[in-house]
Formats: structure tokens, C-alpha cells, sequence
């Protein structure tokens, strides 16, 4: 195999250091000397994939079992799918070179709807059944994790079993209990044997233990427990300590330039802001942070081990970690006569921040970006966003007096409440920040011109969120909100964004959808989808003959606004979060009353 990858296929491919492994600090274990062989799946190109943290905690933690090893693959290019074909070779692994079916799991991680059809294309190319049903005890074990696991049904006819919540605890618990089975059984047993075991596990969603109902129309009613001593609602897990979590100070050094081509340090989980849109600030709840001392050792050690020339201090919201400041002092400190940066990859909207940014640019100034999320202060109140146009007139002019002239702003428009005066407060937000830019530069006597890049994405209603009952709104709208933004964000220095409205309505019918979509997902890998959160690769086209084919009607799932008593696919997982929390923040929503953050305020009473 590696004669014919390195000798025939490499050599035609883009990138061909994307399949060839052999990383510094990647780990080579004997297959004959350890009891379970693993692989993780990243549904996306290698660049993207090695940029992920989960990766590398999970890769760590499991080869440093003397009895287990974790390999990687990740999805390959449309030209290193066409070599793999046309030889009939399999698709492997990085570290071994050994096909995914010689595997006794395979762990997908879910980050993105759109990258489904990579997930089944992996499956395949692997010669792994891709229906759950068709795979037998010589097959390996399908697991997956990740925030798109909170709403699972449209994979669940592809998975074997699915986890729920954070990884480090419950993985070695699943691969314990494999091991077991094969110590005491001999080797592989009945799968529903194992399966049935794995769903005594906190955490586990077993699919094939549960019955979707629908009603006379075919939309979902309920989900059935179809045998005995198997949970009716699982509760995802939660490391608990992370002081105590294991962290990866090796993490795998990629030859090739990556997304995120740098250290990562992570300061703390969670986030109790509570932003009505945002996903991951309630599926990451509660908050936990690492000490200052323990971050500080561990950005050390990586330096030392990878050689990278940057540390990001990684969370949902990093400036709210409690020591922050004497944090960055001191790393800065540490590093800055090494020539290592510090970066922030997410910032608040008021001065604090710009001081904060300041410090930590240092060593090189980039440019800054910020999210005001919507365009006036009543949809800003509606989404929960807690900024004032204070806040931002005042950051804004913290910036540029600072030195920087490139500003990004990302907003989303289809919001919840959303009216034109809201599209248009964008436009006008956008000019302000340029014209506070330029007057300022102007007295600094800087020739230079202020650049401001305006992002605008496409509200998607995601589960376990105040929002998960909204509609969104129809792709004419979205085209026609998007046209008129494009019209009045425009001139010197202003630069517009958007995304493909077609790419956002699908990613809201597969985080909103039932078991219905997985047909249809299949029907677009069987038409030769691939890559569809890629510009060049999205076949839309495509999506609209597997949805004709399989006589579904997309626009009935995105759409559709919900109310509190109709059943959610994803009612049977829970975040720790009460429903009736969410609810009652919507109703919230919709009279543009805020809450506070609860780290600096009372307990709003979520459930955590």
C-alpha cells in the first residue's frame, strides 16, 4: 500500500501531504500488541480536521491506554477519491495504512450538518456498510459525537451509537466496554449483545433501541423504546474537573498549513451569556474554567513540544475567563522574547477587550473583529446579545485610537422579530464604524484607510436553543435581504460578506430534521454529493432531486414555525437545560427582554 500511495497516487493528487501522515508527535502503535484498534473520522479535508482541539485530546488520551490506539482519517479530496477508486483501494488510515474496515470502531466527530455526506462517503470508500442494519460482527463499531449529535435523527440509520456531551470520560468507557466483550467472549460477538450494553452507558444514544412515531401526514409524533432497561432520556455528559482532564502537551505538528496552524490552550468550558441563537452557549453549560497556573504549564509544554510561533486562548468567550488579565501579562511575558504570540480568537464588544486586544497583539497586530450579531438595539435585546450602542461607539473608537484600521463585524440577518429597519440598522452600523475610523486616523494624521468587512450569515434555528421552534426564512427572502444589504453596504472601504442562502436553508433542515432526512441524505451521496459546505463542490441542484426522489419536502422542516406542545426529534436528549427555561426565554425574546449573565447576577434558574 504505501509503494502504490507514495509512488502512483501522491503524485497526482493536490496536497498529497494530506494522506501521507507521518506528522512530529503523531503516535505509531504495533497492532499485534494492543487489544482495540480505533480510528477518528473527521468528515471534512485534513485542514480542516487538524485544526480541531477534539481531535487531538481524544488522540492523546486514548494512545496513552497501553491496550488501545486511535488512528485518523479524513475525508479525501474529490482527486484522491478518483485514484482510490480507479486502483480499488480502500480508504485508510494515516498512521497505519491499514483500511477502515480492519478497524474495531470508527468515531465520527459532527461539527457541521453539511458534512454529512463526506461522513457516508468515508463509510463507503472504507468498504464499511453504510446502513447500520447491514453491519455485522466482522464490521466495525460506528460511534459519533459532537454538537450535531444533539439532534442525531438524521444519522441515525448510519450510526451505531451516538455520544452525547464531552468525550474524555465516556470514550474509554466505550472502548472498556468492547475490550470486555472480547476478553471474555473471544472475540466479536453479537453486536445487539454490545450495543445493548453500551446503552446502559450515560450519555449513549442507541438509535436501533428506538421507534420513531409519525402521524397521518409522516411528520414526527414521538420516539418509542422498543425494548427493556433501555433510557427514554438521555442526559449528555459533562467533565466535571478540568483541572484534572487529561490535555494533550504533544499534540500532533502538521507538515501542511493548517486552518488553525498554531497552539491551542483552553481556558475554560462553557458559557452563561445566553445569546437566543447560540448553540453552543447552552450545550457547553456549565461553566468551567482551568487555574491561571495550570494554563500557563501548559502553554509551556507546547511550546516546547510543537514549535508553533502562536498560542490561542481558546473558548466560547475568552475574555470573560475570571483571570484574564494577569493571564495574558504573564504569557505575554513568558513568550514574547521568544517571538510567540498570543491570540484571542474571540473578543466582547467594550474597551476592556480593545485593552485586552492591545496586550496580546503586542508581539503583531492583526486585524480585530467583533460581533454585534444584529443591526439595532431591539433585535439585539431580542437575541439576548447584551450590547449597547454605547458599548460599540465606544469600542469602536477604542480601536481605531489604538492603531488599527482593519475592522470585521459579522452580523446575521432572518433573526427572529427581524424587519427592515433592523437590515437597514446594519448598513448604517457598518458607515458609523467607518466614519469614526476615519475622523479618528485623520486627527492621528495616519494616511491610511480605515477598512471595515461587514459578515453576514443566515440565522439557522438549531436545537436546545430559545430559537429551536423558530422558522427560517424562505430562500427568496434570504436573496432579497441579502440584495439589499449588498446595495446599501458599499464604497471605499467598506467591504460586504455573505453565505449561499441555499447552503444555510440546508444546514436548518438537518439540524431541525427527523429520520426522514437520512434517505434523503443518502440519495445525495448516491447523486455524488460531496464537500457541500464547500462553494465549489455544493451541488444544489443535486439536494433537490434526492428530496424529489425521496418525496420530501424540504421547506416543510426549515420553514416551519413550531409550538411548544409539537414533538421535537431531539425531546428524548437533554442538555441539562430545561425546555420549559428555553421556552420561557423565546417569550422573552419576543418583548426584547434581556437576561443577564448569571456568573455576574443572580441564577436564572436553566437547570445547571
Amino acid at each position: 500500500m504505501k509503494r502504490i500511495l507514495v509512488e502512483e497516487i501522491l503524485p497526482r493528487v493536490r496536497k498529497p501531504l494530506r494522506y501521507l501522515g507521518q506528522e512530529y508527535n503523531a503516535v505509531h502503535k504495533d497492532w499485534q500488541k494492543v487489544k482495540l484498534r480505533m480510528v477518528f473520522a473527521f468528515p471534512d479535508v485534513y485542514e480542516v480536521g487538524m485544526s480541531h482541539l477534539g481531535l487531538q485530546i481524544l488522540y492523546g488520551l486514548v494512545n496513552q491506554q497501553p491496550d488501545y490506539l486511535l488512528e485518523r482519517v479524513f475525508a479525501p479530496w474529490p482527486d484522491m477519491e478518483k485514484e482510490l477508486c480507479q486502483r480499488n483501494l480502500p480508504l485508510y488510515s494515516l498512521e497505519s495504512l491499514k483500511p477502515l474496515n480492519e478497524f474495531d470502531l470508527i468515531g465520527f466527530t459532527l461539527q457541521y450538518e453539511l458534512s454529512y455526506t463526506n461522513l457516508l462517503n468515508i463509510l463507503a470508500l472504507g468498504r464499511i456498510p453504510l446502513w447500520s442494519k447491514d453491519r455485522d460482527d466482522h464490521t466495525p463499531l460506528v460511534i459519533a459525537g459532537g454538537p450535531c449529535a444533539y439532534n442525531p435523527e438524521p444519522l441515525a440509520e448510519f450510526i451505531d451509537c451516538f455520544v452525547l456531551g464531552e468525550g474524555e470520560e465516556v470514550l474509554l468507557e466505550i472502548l472498556d466496554v468492547v475490550a470486555e466483550h472480547r476478553d471474555l467472549r473471544g472475540g466479536k460477538q453479537e453486536r445487539e449483545i454490545l450495543l445493548k450494553e453500551l446503552a446502559q452507558l450515560p450519555g449513549i444514544y442507541v438509535p436501533q433501541f428506538y421507534q420513531p412515531l409519525v402521524d397521518s401526514k409522516g411528520d414526527f409524533k414521538a420516539l418509542k423504546v422498543l425494548q427493556p432497561n433501555i433510557p427514554t432520556c438521555l442526559v449528555k455528559r459533562v467533565v466535571k474537573d478540568l483541572e484534572k482532564a487529561y490535555y494533550p502537551l504533544k499534540p500532533i505538528v502538521p507538515y501542511l498549513e493548517v486552518v488553525h496552524d498554531r497552539m491551542m490552550v483552553e481556558v475554560f468550558r462553557g458559557c452563561t451569556r445566553g445569546c437566543r441563537f447560540c448553540q453552543a452557549g447552552f450545550l457547553y453549560r456549565p461553566v468551567r474554567e482551568r487555574s491561571k497556573e495550570l494554563l500557563l504549564q501548559q502553554a509551556a509544554e507546547l511550546s516546547r513540544h510543537t514549535g508553533h510561533r502562536e498560542i490561542s486562548l481558546t473558548s466560547l468567550s475568552t475574555s470573560d475567563y475570571s483571570e484574564i488579565e494577569s493571564l495574558l501579562r504573564e504569557m505575554i511575558n513568558r513568550f514574547a522574547p521568544e517571538n510567540v504570540g498570543v491570540s484571542l480568537p474571540s473578543l466582547r464588544i467594550d474597551s476592556f477587550a480593545v485593552n485586552l486586544a492591545k496586550e496580546v497583539q503586542r508581539v503583531r497586530k492583526t486585524g480585530l473583529t467583533f460581533a454585534p450579531e444584529a443591526g439595532t438595539q431591539r433585535l439585539r435585546d431580542v437575541i439576548n446579545k447584551n450590547v449597547t450602542e454605547a458599548d460599540l461607539w465606544e469600542t469602536v473608537e477604542a480601536v481605531f485610537a489604538s492603531g488599527w484600521y482593519r475592522l470585521k463585524l459579522y452580523f446575521m440577518l432572518g433573526l427572529p422579530t427581524e424587519t427592515k429597519a433592523d437590515l437597514e440598522g446594519i448598513a448604517l452600523l457598518a458607515k458609523r464604524v467607518l466614519e469614526i475610523g476615519q475622523t479618528i486616523l485623520r486627527k492621528k494624521g495616519v494616511k491610511r484607510s480605515p477598512q471595515v468587512t461587514v459578515s453576514v450569515s443566515t440565522f439557522v434555528p438549531k436545537p436546545h436553543t430559545p430559537f429551536q421552534w423558530e422558522a427560517q426564512d424562505p430562500l427568496e427572502q434570504i436573496r432579497e435581504k441579502q440584495q439589499y444589504l449588498k446595495s446599501k453596504i458599499k464604497g471605499k472601504g467598506l467591504i460586504y460578506n455573505y453565505h449561499q442562502p441555499e447552503v444555510s436553508f440546508l444546514e436548518a433542515v438537518f439540524a431541525k430534521g427527523d429520520r426522514r432526512c437520512g434517505q434523503v441524505l443518502y440519495e445525495a451521496w448516491r447523486l455524488g454529493c460531496r464537500f457541500d459546505g464547500w462553494t465549489e463542490h455544493f451541488r444544489y441542484d443535486l439536494w433537490r432531486q434526492a428530496f424529489r426522489n425521496c418525496r420530501l419536502v424540504p421547506e416543510m422542516i426549515a420553514n416551519r414555525a413550531l409550538s411548544y406542545e409539537t414533538p421535537l426529534p431531539w425531546d428524548h436528549l437533554s442538555t441539562g437545560v430545561k425546555k420549559a427555561y428555553l421556552w420561557r426565554e423565546r417569550e422573552k425574546a419576543y418583548q426584547a427582554i434581556t437576561t443577564p449573565d448569571c456568573r455576574d447576577n443572580n441564577c436564572t434558574a436553566c437547570g445547571l
